[in-house]
């Protein structure tokens, strides 16, 4: 596996994983008395062959899974196997042995076997510190120590802050490109601020979005919130690079391009010509005052009740933004699945977003 594929495997279960012990869930609650009655615990969430080879001593235990029976079970000395899928505990006081050759960062017993068991299986550890009183979560190479929930929120209102922020400013610069492209003067560099903008708003929206599911119940008029925020930046970033990237010609998806865009550091992403170059709009960074012509997909999506499948075959069939603008009634039922009336539709609603966007531009 990639390294970035493990990267982004490993970040979706630490996510997954954030939300089974948000507050509100019953691993939490067990997590809750164990910190309370301080007698620290080692926890594996997962239980298959690799796991149960490592498990030395102890009791096999098949029972249902509750806050309670975690909490008791912890006293003994040893670790806890919970097959959290199943909702059951299956293992309780065992000795867990997992390779010693596996590098660790960590300097206490606990802590060092629960990271190592971590890389070495493909289930989340959580580690709970007797004299810390800190609950850490090992996932793979990820190590998390869980927050307490009023800091956790205050961060994420925080975050919130800084995402809103980002987001007005990202509809100032699309609000800008828009206009740019009805009158045809798009250049590299305006279509590089956007995209660099696109890429700051949703990684800010990746962390808050970790830290929303690490609230759980507590951040749910926060979660409110930030889905509004983040309403259509993700289908703005793919319209933006099927509007100005060569897909066919330089045989890459989507997803590629925007993978390429996520290596880009943040300090990098302020740079027109990077992001340029990243986009493959230019091969050197002073190319970014070359002219530009969007294909038409970012317009096509702002007219109401035209589905995705007809946008994209008008702006194939067009080949250019301009031609679409200026196509007639004729024209545009030349596409396969536009007859009479959506064929008036595009052209009314291509009209109302050309007159505001002028507008807009021009205020």
């Amino acid at each position: 596996m990639a390294q970035d594929e493990f990267d982004q495997t490993s970040g979706n279960l630490l996510l997954t994983t954030l939300s089974a012990v948000a507050p509100g869930t019953e691993l939490r609650d067990g997590l809750e008395r164990i910190l309370r009655g301080r007698t620290g615990a080692l926890i594996v969430l997962g239980f298959d062959p690799s796991v149960e080879a490592m498990c030395s001593g102890g009791f096999v235990l098949d029972v249902p899974f509750s806050a309670t029976r975690l909490r008791e079970l912890s006293k003994m000395d040893g670790a806890l196997v919970v097959d959290y899928q199943a909702g059951r505990i299956v293992r309780a006081a065992v000795q867990l042995l997992p390779d010693p050759s596996i590098t660790t960062t960590e300097s206490g017993t606990r802590h060092r076997t629960a990271e190592r068991v971590a890389k070495q299986t493909s289930f989340p550890v959580l580690a709970v510190s007797q004299s810390e009183n800190i609950v850490t979560l090992y996932v793979s190479s990820i190590s998390h120590p869980l927050e307490d929930p009023e800091k956790l929120a205050s961060r994420t209102k925080q975050a919130l802050t800084t995402l809103e922020r980002y987001r007005d400013r990202l509809d100032e610069v699309s609000a800008t490109l828009s206009g740019l492209e009805i009158e045809d003067v798009v250049t590299v560099r305006d279509v590089a601020t956007v995209a660099g903008r696109q890429e700051m708003v949703w990684r800010i929206a990746e962390e808050v979005a970790g830290l929303l599911a690490e609230l759980g119940v507590n951040g749910r008029l926060l979660r409110l919130q930030f889905e509004e925020l983040i309403a259509g930046v993700d289908t703005g970033r793919s319209l933006l690079i099927s509007d100005y990237v060569d897909l066919g010609g330089s045989g890459r998806s989507v997803g590629e391009v925007t993978a390429d865009l996520s290596k880009v550091s943040p300090t990098n992403l302020m740079e027109a010509g990077t992001v340029a170059q990243v986009l493959g709009l230019a091969e050197t960074a002073n190319q970014v005052d070359a002219p530009l012509s969007p294909k038409g997909h970012r317009m096509l999506s702002r007219v109401p009740r035209l589905p995705p499948a007809i946008a994209d075959r008008i702006a194939s069939h067009f080949g250019s933004l301009q031609n679409i603008l200026a196509a007639t009634l004729a024209d545009l039922m030349g596409v396969e699945g536009v007859g009479e009336l959506r064929a008036r539709a595009v052209r009314e609603g291509l009209s109302r977003i050309a007159e505001s966007s002028v507008i807009d531009r021009l205020s």
